[in-house]
């Protein structure tokens, strides 16, 4: 009877995996169909491409490419008319008609692998930029790993030139300038420790290291 009893579990655990990985298969299928239109972009591979003003974002935590369209969506980011980037991602994100659209291509994205972007930003200094990182590192990890539980996206990986040019957006208040997105609100506050455009070049030449 008991040997009977655990057979049974056992085949209804197979089954479920079996259900498991057909549902998870079936929403990768749709992640990879709904981003045909995002690597228009972003490229095939999520690779980035910085003509578009695309980051790379191969790989990028799923629960933060999830909160980023659903703030994109609501029009907490991206109404700025000095952030063409994200003036193009506001009208793209509403194409995703529901929340399992988001949850879907969110999957597919951080399901490709991590990407090393191209080095485009020169003149920085990496030793310095280890310095001004420490600060830094408190939210987004000192491997630039990002931690969910403080809404830190992770850095690495991501494309150099992006980075630059989305901490001269918080320091000019470009972003962080609505309150209805309250991690950038603090990210503007945060970036104006980076008090020249040499500190910044120097921080992100350090994140660049971080691979």
């Amino acid at each position: 009877m008991i040997r009977k009893l655990i057979a049974t579990t056992a085949a209804l655990y197979a089954a479920s995996l079996m259900v498991t990985g057909l549902s998870l298969a079936d929403e990768n299928a749709r992640g990879r169909a709904l981003f045909d239109l995002c690597a228009q972009c972003h490229g095939s591979a999520a690779q980035g491409t910085e003509l578009y003003l695309a980051p790379a974002i191969a790989g990028l935590d799923e629960w933060y490419v999830i909160s980023q369209l659903n703030v994109f969506k609501s029009g907490a980011r991206g109404l700025n008319y000095q952030d063409v980037g994200g003036m193009r991602m506001h009208p793209m994100s509403l194409w995703l008609k529901t929340d399992d659209d988001v949850q879907a291509i969110a999957s597919y994205v951080a399901s490709l692998p991590k990407v090393n972007p191209p080095t485009v930003v020169h003149g920085g200094n990496a030793a310095d930029g280890k310095t001004l990182y420490a600060t830094c590192s408190a939210c987004h990890g000192q491997a630039g790993e990002g931690n969910k539980s403080m809404n830190s996206p992770p850095l690495s990986h991501m494309s150099d030139w992006y980075l630059v040019s989305t901490l001269q957006k918080f320091k000019e208040g470009i972003r962080g300038g609505n309150p209805a997105n309250t991690n950038a609100v603090l990210m503007r506050g945060m970036s104006n420790m980076l008090t020249t455009d040499q500190a910044i070049k120097d921080v992100v030449a350090y994140i660049s290291t971080l691979k």
